[in-house]
């Protein structure tokens, strides 16, 4: 099935410095068939957005400010979400923005049956980031952008300190994760378990803490164990994961 998303980018509240990058992230969930920005382009401060949007084929919308210190942009974003939401042209939808306000819609979103996918920083509000099935960090976009330049600037050391640390939290929730899904034996499906990790905690992704995959992070972490197993259908492996006897 082809799943079409409509993206909605609060022009406000994010970078023009990664759409790039976001854009190929995005389509990694499917075909972002609808693609717009709010934001009153007569500021001088989205100008940088020009460029970016005929690049990447993103309609913007203008949405003036009608009163000082009130975001009109957050509400034209909202009335445009429902007005695809009734038109019924797709699947789910990519809310890319910061800014909690946003969390009624994105709950509302999924309770009529869409997918909703989260894009902001770390300073997102967590109300906003659990109201989505998945979310996603730019820093993990800004770091990826970071190493496909060529920031050679920067030590591994200063790159290291852009992820964030495995703490005896995260490890918790994959042993968790692990046991609820075990076999008689302990071993579980790693397919599984990262599936039930996002649905516990819509913004785990391996990358904020440096790994690409979840088989690294796992194997980085003494805690546990994994087994590759000849897989009848494929060439390729199936991993299984399991919590190491104390």
């Amino acid at each position: 099935m082809d799943i079409k998303l409509a993206v909605l980018i609060d022009g406000d509240n994010i970078t023009s410095l990664y759409v790039k990058e976001m854009m190929e992230e995005i389509a990694k969930y499917g075909n972002p068939t609808i693609k717009r920005i709010y934001g009153d382009w007569t500021k001088p401060s989205l100008s940088k957005w020009k460029k970016v949007l005929l690049e990447n084929a993103i309609t913007p919308v203008q949405q003036y400010g009608y009163t000082k210190g009130k975001n009109a942009t957050d509400s034209a974003m909202i009335i445009d979400a429902m007005d695809i939401l009734y038109s019924e042209k797709v699947n789910g939808f990519c809310l890319v923005s910061s800014d909690s306000d946003f969390t009624r819609l994105a709950t509302r979103l999924r309770e009529a049956g869409m997918n909703v996918i989260g894009i902001g920083d770390k300073q997102t509000p967590n109300p906003f980031i659990v109201a989505c099935d998945k979310f996603i960090y730019i820093e993990i976009l800004k770091s990826r952008s970071a190493v496909d330049e060529g920031a050679k600037t920067k030590s591994k050391a200063s790159q290291k300190n852009n992820f964030d640390p495995i703490t005896p939290k995260v490890i918790k929730l994959i042993s968790s994760t692990i046991s609820d899904l075990a076999d008689e034996d302990g071993w579980a499906f790693l397919g599984d378990v990262g599936n039930l990790l996002q649905k516990k905690q819509p913004n785990f992704d391996s990358r904020n803490y440096g790994f690409q995959k979840l088989t690294p992070l796992i194997n980085s972490i003494n805690q546990f164990e994994v087994e590759q197993r000849e897989n009848p259908k494929s060439r390729l492996k199936l991993i299984y994961v399991k919590n190491k006897e104390a």
